[in-house]
C-alpha cells in the first residue's frame, strides 16, 4: 500500500510541479503542445515498443481491443441519452466531452509502473480500439449530431489514425507479436531508455495544461457529464474483472482503464465544431482529478 500511495503523489507531484511551473511564467501556454507532441511522438510509442518488444499474442486477445472500441460507443451512446430533449450543441459537446480515454498521456505510466509488461500489453491493445473513438469516431459522430460535417465518414477516421505515431507503434508490434518475431535488440535497447522517460514528461504534460475555466452556471453540466461518465466507468470495471476469461495481470489493468480521464483531444474537437472550449477544459481537467482519486483506490483494492 505504502509504494502504491508514494508512486501516485510522486504523479501528483510531478503534475502539480507542471501547473506551478507555468502559473510562475517558467513554461507559457504553448509549451503544452511542444510536450504533447514529445510525448505522443516520442516517449509514448518508444514505451509502446519497449514493452510490446518479447510479447507473444494469440489472435484472441485481439478482443480486448475491440473492448476499447466497445467501452468508447457505449459512452457516446450514454451521452446520446443524457442529452435527450437538449439542443443539437449540447448534445454535441456531451458526445465530445464524454467519450473516449486519455490512455497514452494518464493511465499507460500507471500501467507502467505498477503492473508491467502484461499491463502494458492489455492498455496497448484497448487502446488501439479506442484511438477509433478518441482520434476522430466521437468527432465524426458529434458532427452528425449536430447537423454539420456530412456525418460519419469512416474513411476520415482511418485517415487520421494512420497519422497517429502511437497507434501506428501499436499496429506495427501488435502484428509482430501475433507473428512471434521481436525487433533487433539495439532497436529495442534506444527504445527503452526513451520509454524511461515517458512517465515524468506525460505527468509534466498534464500539469502544464492543467486549467479550470467553468462558471458556476457550467458546473451542473459539469457533475452531469461526470457522473454519467464515472457510472458506466464503474459498470465496465466490475464486467472487465469478474466476467472476463483473462490472466489477472490483464483484467487488472482493463479495471484502471476504466477509469481513465475523458481524451486529451476532446477540447481541442470541440473547438472544431464552435463548442465552449472553456467548458470542455474544464471538463476535462476536472476528469484527472476523479480518475487520479479512483484509479489510486481501484490499485489499493486489486493490487
Amino acid at each position: 500500500m505504502g509504494e502504491i500511495l508514494m508512486q501516485a503523489f510522486s504523479f501528483v507531484a510531478i503534475i502539480i510541479l507542471g501547473y506551478v511551473l507555468r502559473s510562475r511564467g517558467f513554461f507559457k501556454e504553448e509549451d503544452f503542445y511542444v510536450i504533447s507532441r514529445i510525448v505522443l511522438k516520442i516517449t509514448l510509442p518508444a514505451a509502446i515498443v519497449s514493452n510490446f518488444s518479447g510479447m507473444s499474442l494469440e489472435p484472441s486477445m485481439l478482443l480486448i481491443s475491440l473492448l476499447g472500441l466497445g467501452g468508447g460507443v457505449i459512452l457516446i451512446g450514454t451521452a446520446w441519452l443524457i442529452s435527450a430533449g437538449k439542443s443539437k450543441e449540447e448534445r454535441a459537446f456531451s458526445i465530445l466531452n464524454m467519450s473516449g480515454y486519455n490512455i497514452g498521456n494518464f493511465t499507460m505510466p500507471f500501467v507502467q509502473s505498477f503492473l508491467g509488461p502484461a499491463g502494458i500489453v492489455a492498455t496497448s491493445l484497448f487502446d488501439s480500439g479506442n484511438s477509433f473513438i478518441c482520434l476522430g469516431g466521437a468527432y465524426s459522430i458529434a458532427s452528425m449530431a449536430k447537423g454539420e460535417g456530412g456525418g460519419f465518414k469512416i474513411r476520415t477516421i482511418f485517415k487520421t489514425l494512420l497519422k497517429s505515431v502511437p497507434f501506428d507503434a501499436y499496429l506495427l508490434m501488435t502484428v509482430l507479436s501475433l507473428l512471434h518475431l521481436s525487433l533487433p535488440a539495439p532497436v529495442v535497447s534506444f527504445t527503452k531508455i526513451i520509454a524511461n522517460g515517458n512517465a515524468f514528461m506525460a505527468m509534466l504534460m498534464i500539469g502544464v495544461g492543467f486549467k479550470l475555466s467553468g462558471n458556476r452556471e457550467q458546473i451542473g453540466k459539469i457533475v452531469k457529464i461526470l457522473s454519467a461518465r464515472y457510472a458506466v466507468s464503474i459498470v465496465l470495471a466490475l464486467a472487465f474483472y469478474f466476467l472476463l476469461p483473462f490472466p489477472l495481470e490483464y483484467r487488472q489493468a482493463l479495471v484502471i482503464l476504466c477509469f481513465s480521464p475523458i481524451a486529451s483531444a476532446a477540447p481541442a474537437f470541440t473547438g472544431d465544431l464552435k463548442g465552449d472550449v472553456g467548458l470542455a477544459s474544464a471538463v476535462n481537467s476536472i476528469s484527472i482529478v476523479v480518475s487520479i482519486v479512483l484509479i489510486v483506490a481501484v490499485l489499493l483494492l486489486i493490487l
